[in-house]
């Protein structure tokens, strides 16, 4: 309602237009909403990474991302608010919410999925309480590639795959997963209390990344055996076989530095 009452007509490309241009740009820079509404637009959101991520994916789907966004993260823990530079030290503050009511939105590109959700922190595919059997591709590269069922053993192995959002060009970074994810309940009622302790104090802790293999790219595709999926905290309620997440054709108009 908001939207419509603010830009009852929208006279830009709508994205089936926009995905039947020969020279869609991919992988270009994020740009500034060509939309021009009388009066500008924004929405604050004062939450955890989830209530956020749950708004952004409302104005995708309304295609309405020419509607600014600010972020008040309450949590110290919000991965959106570290990768869009927020500062998450001590939140919430006057000067978060002034930032979030008054700051520059800027172009940033956007990841969603084939289920229609957005991604802005974080994203995790895994399988509970074992290894992760399948393959992930990050545009043409392959990141991840297990065929074989192995019991998590407390050493080091190939548990699945995790992507941040990047602000700019191409969409999206990915790297393997060297421990269990820190969402994957199963490993971790599996591990003695003060094992699980220890992991999550030291530099070996759940959800551990291989540092040295980070792909980048527009699109991430994951097939195999039961995966779980957890987007910015969220942890989707049913295994899939196969999840893609992609950068949208529109880019997001996010207050951040």
């Amino acid at each position: 309602m908001l939207a419509t009452e603010h830009l009852p007509t929208d006279p830009t490309p709508s994205l089936d237009e926009i995905a039947a241009q020969p020279d869609v740009p991919h992988q270009a820079d994020p740009v500034a909403a060509p939309q021009e509404p009388e009066v500008p637009v924004r929405v604050v959101v004062i939450g955890l990474d989830a209530a956020l991520s749950a708004v952004v994916t409302r104005l995708m789907r309304i295609d309405a991302l020419w509607i600014s966004v600010g972020f008040v993260a309450l949590s110290a823990d919000s991965l959106i608010a570290q990768n869009w530079g927020l500062g998450t030290d001590q939140l919430p503050t006057s000067a978060a919410l002034d930032l979030a009511l008054t700051g520059p939105a800027l172009p940033t590109a956007l990841i969603r999925d084939d289920a229609g959700l957005v991604t802005l922190g974080c994203a995790e595919i895994f399988h509970a309480g074992s290894t992760l059997v399948g393959e992930v591709i990050v545009d043409s590269e392959t990141l991840f590639l297990n065929d074989s069922a192995v019991v998590w053993n407390g050493r080091t192995g190939p548990y699945g795959a995790r992507f941040v959002p990047t602000t700019g060009a191409p969409g999206l970074a990915a790297t393997r997963l060297t421990t269990p994810s820190r969402w994957d309940a199963t490993a971790a009622a599996r591990r003695p209390t003060k094992r699980l302790f220890g992991l999550l104090g030291g530099g070996a802790q759940p959800g551990g990344v291989d540092p040295e293999v980070v792909l980048t790219g527009r699109a991430l595709q994951a097939g195999g055996v039961e995966l779980s999926v957890v987007r910015d905290g969220v942890v989707h309620p049913r295994t899939v076989s196969s999840v893609t997440f992609y950068r949208h054709l529109r880019d997001g108009q996010f207050v951040r530095r």
